[in-house]
Formats: C-alpha cells, structure tokens, sequence
C-alpha cells in the first residue's frame, strides 16, 4: 500500500471515530437530559421510599433483653443458646440472670426484660401482686419443654410418700423461682400445711451444698434435665428421686402440670442409671415476650426454639416442642403463624435483615406503583420541552434580525445589510454547536434552514413568505410539552 493510500486510510479511520464519538455524545446527552426531566420525580420516590420505611414499620432493634434464671440452671444454659443463635443474624442478646418464672413475670410486666422464660403456673390470677395478664401486655411465643418437678432426698430420710415430709427440712428455693408456691399447692393437695415442715429458701447451687453436706433432708428443683446440678444429683450416691406415683392425679387437680416419665437408664445405660422407671410431675416452660417486641424478632426467636427445642428428649418426642399448646398465656399472633404457616417466604432463602428489609417495603412499593403511573405521564412531556427548547429559543433572536431586516424600509442600505450578516452568522456559528438527541436531529436541522432563508431575505433573495413551513416548526406550537 501506498503512503498516500495509508495516509487516506489513517483519515478515514479519524473521521469514523470522530462520527462515533458524536454519535455517543448525542446519545448521553439524551441520557443527561432524561435525568434532569425526570429527576424531581425520581427525588420524590425517593423520599416516599424513605418516609415509608420508617413510617410503615420500624426496623427491628438490633438488641435484646433475655432474663434467664439462676447459676446453674436450665433456664441460664438455654439462655446461652439463644444468645448464639441470635447473634448469627447480628441481634445482641443481653442475659439477665434472676432466681426464676416470677421474677421474670415481674421484669416483663415492668418493662425490666423483653422476652423471659415462665413456667406455667406462675400466671395464675390468684398470685399475689400479679396483674392480669392482658393488662400487663404479655403473649407467649409458645412452650418450650417440660419442667419436672425434682424432689432430690438423703437415703436416710426415710421419705416414701410426701405425707412422710412432715418435720423434714426442705429446701424449696426462693420466692422468685416460682416453685415455693407450687410446693405449696402440692402440699395442700396432701394435707400437708407449710408448717408441718422446715423449709428454706437457698438458691440451687447452695442448696445442694447443703444437702450433699447432709444440713437438710431434701430439696426441690424445677427445671429441664439439662441442668447440670439435675444431671449431677441424679449420679450421686446416697441421693435419690422421689417418685411421684400419684402424677396422673396431680394433673387432674392441678391442670397446669403434666404427667412424665424418667425411663429406666435413660441417665447412663451401661450403669442402670436410674435403677427403675420415675413417674414425675411437671409443668412447661414458655416463652413470654413483651406483646410491643418486633413481630420480625418473634418469628426469629421462634425459629431459634425450635433448633434448641425441637429434638428428641428426654420427657419429649421429635417435633413436640416448642408448640403453641400447653400455655395459659395468649399467643402472640405472629408466633401462631408462624407455627402454622412455617417461616416467611423470603425468610427461607435470605438473611434475616435482608429478608425482613423486602417484607417491609413490598407494601411501599404497591403504594408507589400508584404514584410512579401519574408522575410517568409527566416525564416524557417535560423531556420533549427541554430538547426542543434547546433549538427553539433561537426562533426569537432570529425572528428579532428578520424584524430588524423589515423596520430598515423598503431598500435597506449595505451597512445594514452587513450587520444583520453578521448577526445571521453568529447565530449560526451558535446552532452549529448545539448538541441534540438524533431523535429531534430534524428540528435542528430546519432551524438552519430557516436562518439560510433569512439570510437570503437579507441579501434580497426569496422572500420568507412565500416559503411554505411545516407546521412542526413553529416555535409557538413545538414548544408546547404536550
């Protein structure tokens, strides 16, 4: 190839560039100037989208307060779990340790804990200094497992039924544990007054002090298996479990316990721990929320029970808990759909923060649909107007020099002819230079022409009158935005 075919070559190469490069730029002004028209309206969305989220529904707080139970005990370990659970999901679980179910009762109707552990009993109307249950603005999350009650005794007690109690020292925990009072209720239902028998009010941990150091002939838990100091008691020699034999009675007269059954070594196998199989009577641990707390968290803390709950146990089948049922409080309706319905749709493919922002602003974005349809029939006119008028605000310089042309009389001199030139190629330089999208290249291109026809008018060629116009170049009706 020839140098001169090269350097041919090498221009048209610029030259297609150069018409690439003006057609990107007409195509992002036409995007420029689609934002700024539609701009006010994509601020209002928007807003609204915003307003919305907090308006709607509030985020869920990203902390919690738990009040569990005492040192040692199934209420303080299940605490635990939930805390690690949670904190996948970026919620704080704060553990506040209490003595047990009343005092919990008390944090939650004071506002002192958000959601607790409560053994079913401690809701009972009758309870002193507690109010009704839906003045206080409780609900349950559903119950958890089953609470045996432990009745751990010295082999020399020589305690066979629970009228041989009388004169015994046993310890029944403190008041805030809830089961001094369903001692009591046990003990009426014997015959048995309070009186009959020594009772102390030790908290777990040193009351098994004292019963292993053999200070007192007995002590009563209320609590899961799980419990360490339950687990221990059970594999200590020269302590054993009273059975109650009587249980299904005891259901019968007190409708908020159940009935269950310590199998034969379920506790270690191989050694025959325990040596026979223990009738038990039990109430059920619920969970109880404050009924203000973030529908978004109770269907997480449901979630959370039923991978700590949901096996097999030891006094419970697979899938039995936690459940809706055995609960004397209402349950809150989020929790009830839960166990109906299963986890939100979103809330089984997302993160929970991810999943729980979508269910939030689905109903905003229903709402915004219906304002998104007017404010779309806006948009478009106001971007026809800002293209046009960028051609069509010359009409009125060039109309001012074709006025100007018309006062200088009939036979304008060549000093006046001159500076309207002038003036027609200045505002040609400045039209040359306008950028529009291709889509209304044509408007550009008839402005030119009518400048050529003015300029010929100048010059004393055709007159502008006699020239026929498109009615879609008049300034007046183009620049209408309908």
């Amino acid at each position: 190839m020839s140098k001169k075919e090269q350097g041919a070559s090498r221009y048209i190469g610029r030259a297609r560039n150069a018409v690439s490069s003006r057609l990107q730029n007409f195509s992002i002004v036409s995007l420029r100037d689609l934002i700024v028209a539609s701009g006010p309206t994509i601020l209002l969305v928007i807003g609204a989208v915003l307003l919305a989220y907090w308006w709607v529904d509030p985020a869920p707080p990203r902390s919690l307060r738990l009040a569990g139970g005492q040192e040692n005990s199934a209420y303080e370990q299940f605490g635990k779990r939930y805390a690690a659970l949670l904190a996948r999901d970026e919620i704080r679980v704060t553990l506040q340790s209490s003595l047990g179910s009343r005092e919990n009762l008390e944090r939650l109707r004071r506002g002192e804990a958000d959601v607790a552990f409560v053994q079913s009993g401690s809701t009972d109307p009758d309870q002193a200094g507690q109010d009704d249950i839906e003045s206080a603005g409780l609900v349950s999350l559903g119950s958890l497992f089953t609470e045996p009650v432990w009745l751990f005794l010295r082999e020399g007690a020589n305690v066979r039924q629970l009228t041989d109690l009388r004169g015994k020292r046993i310890n029944l925990g403190p008041e805030g544990t809830g089961v001094p009072r369903l001692i009591r209720q046990v003990l009426d239902a014997n015959g048995i007054a309070p009186q009959d028998l020594k009772t102390g009010d030790l908290a777990d941990t040193p009351a098994t002090v004292e019963l292993l150091a053999g200070r007192i002939d007995g002590l009563v838990f209320s609590s899961a298996p799980e419990a360490p100091l339950i687990q221990m008691l059970l594999q200590t020699p020269g302590i054993r479990l009273f059975d109650f034999s009587q249980a299904e009675a005891y259901t019968r007269r007190l409708p908020f316990l159940t009935h269950v059954v310590l199998p034969r070594g379920i506790v270690d196998l191989g050694r025959n721990i325990p040596a026979q199989d223990y009738h038990l009577i039990a109430p059920t641990a619920t969970l109880v929320a404050r009924e203000e707390l973030h529908p978004a968290l109770v269907g997480l803390l449901v979630k959370s029970a039923g991978e700590i709950h949901g096996g097999a146990g030891w006094f419970q089948q697979q899938g039995q808990f936690p459940s809706p049922k055995y609960t004397e409080i209402p349950v809150a309706p989020e929790a009830a759909r839960y166990y109906r319905d299963g986890p939100p749709l979103l809330q089984r493919y997302m993160r929970f923060w991810l999943a729980n922002l979508a269910e939030r602003l689905w109903v905003v974005v229903v709402a915004l649909t219906a304002l998104l349809i007017p404010l779309s029939k806006i948009v478009p006119p106001i971007y026809v107007w800002r293209v046009r008028s960028r051609v069509y605000r010359w009409y009125g310089e060039l109309r001012a020099i074709e006025q100007a042309y018309e006062d200088s009389g009939a036979a304008p001199g060549d000093a006046v002819r001159k500076d309207l030139g002038r003036r027609l190629d200045g505002l040609e330089d400045r039209v040359n230079h306008i950028s529009v999208p291709l889509a209304y290249a044509d408007e550009l291109y008839r402005l030119r022409s009518h400048i050529h026809l003015v300029r010929e008018r100048v010059r004393g060629g055709a007159q502008v009158e006699d020239v026929p116009v498109h009615p879609a170049v008049d300034p007046q009706a183009s620049a209408s935005p309908g």
